[in-house]
This record gives C-alpha cells, structure tokens and sequence, in this order.
C-alpha cells in the first residue's frame, strides 16, 4: 500500500536540489531531462559513481535522491548491484530523514535491505526503469512528500543478515559449507541449518525436489536468484 504523509518542510520547487545517480548516459539525461521539466527552476546534480555521489552529499542538502542499484564505486569500475546497495544503506544510516526514489531495473534486490527501508524515517519510493514517465513523476512526487512506495519489494519474507551471507559465499564465491562456515566463523552444522531455513522461506522441499529430480542447492539458487537475494 501506498502511504502518503505530508511533510511541512517540502520545500518549493523553486528551491529543489535533486540528486542523480547513475551511470547509464542515456538514463542519466533522460532522468534529468523528466525531471527538470516537471521542476523547471529545481537545482539538478548528476553523477555516475558512489564516489562522486558521497562528495556531492557531503557539500549539499538534497531534497532527494535519485539513484540506481547497478552503479560503479569510482570511474573505472565495473557497475556492481551491491555498490549500489552498499552506498544506499550507508546513506540510509546518515542521512534518516532524506528522501529516496530507488530508480533500477534490479529492484528486487532490495529486499536484502527491507528492514533499514522499513525503518527509514523519510521519503523512499521504488520505481522500475520500464515504467512509464508519468508513474515515474508519481512516485518523485511521494517521495519528496516524505511519503513510502516500496509494494514492488513485499514478499511477506524475513531473510536474517546470515542467511544471505550464506547465499551469497555460496553462490557469489563459490564457498563450500566447511569454507562458509570459517568465514562465519560458525559451525559447519549451523551452516546446514541456515540452508534448511533459507529453503523454508523459499518454499524448496526434499520431497518435491526429489519427485521432480532436482538438485536442492540448484533450485535454491535459482529461487534466490529469481527474489533479487542474490546477483
């Protein structure tokens, strides 16, 4: 559901300073371009990397943030979805009051983080590359009101910090149990038990996958994969 609360410090557009980040050109300008046209007199940033967007947060209040997941650290770099994510919960944890709009084709990975947005006390929205300029303008404008859109990430799931660090040394790095669980500095039984929750909550079943012949670890790959959980 969408919430809307009004917020009495918004300010005029007259006075907006909006923040962009991403480091596709043609989606850079595009945004600009939408954005001044719905903000004519707005003060509007670009930037490309993490890097860039830190020192232009540092000099300057924005009224809002308009960044992809997918974004290099510096010039150079390959664009990476946990940079991104990386950059969004440090900004989440400095700036609580700031308002968000989470513009990406890779929203769902969000949910890795749903807890720090549910707890965020300003603006966020969530807002898919494919949707429409006039969906688009919607959710800036909840946003900027300090109001929440985030229905795109509601599974209804409760994945724990470790059980994605699991998924991720597994599937990222390749990691057996026994390497996971030294870098977890767990137990390689704890590690077992981590998997079985995680395939709990993904709804992977001996049974089932042994009816269809499948492999458990790969179809909870796949899963993982398929709810943004993982790159």
């Amino acid at each position: 559901m969408t919430q809307v609360y009004p917020h009495p410090d918004l300010p005029q557009s007259a006075s907006l300073n909006i923040l962009i980040i991403d480091d596709h050109q043609l989606i850079l300008n595009g945004t600009y371009s939408l954005l001044q046209q719905e903000y004519p007199t707005a003060d509007i940033v670009k930037v490309k990397t993490a890097i860039a967007a830190l020192k232009e947060i540092a000099s300057c209040r924005f009224d809002l943030i308009v960044m992809d997941l997918s974004i290099p650290e510096q010039a150079g770099v390959i664009a990476q979805i946990d940079t991104g994510i990386s950059l969004l919960q440090k900004l989440l944890r400095q700036y609580s009051q700031s308002n968000f709009l989470v513009q990406s084709s890779y929203v769902k990975a969000l949910i890795r983080i749903k807890h720090e947005i549910d707890e965020h006390q300003g603006g966020f929205a969530i807002v898919d590359k494919e949707l429409s300029e006039s969906e688009i303008i919607t959710r800036v404008k909840i946003a900027l009101q300090g109001g929440t859109h985030t229905k795109d990430i509601k599974s209804g799931w409760e994945f724990k910090p470790e059980w994605l660090d699991v998924l991720r040394l597994a599937f990222e790095e390749g990691l057996t149990d026994r390497l996971i669980a030294e870098r977890m500095y767990k137990s390689e039984r704890a590690v077992r038990t981590y998997w079985t929750k995680i395939q709990d909550v993904l709804g992977i079943y001996p049974e089932d996958c042994k009816k269809a012949g499948q492999n458990m670890r790969i179809q909870t790959e796949i899963r993982a994969r398929q709810a943004g959980l993982i790159d």
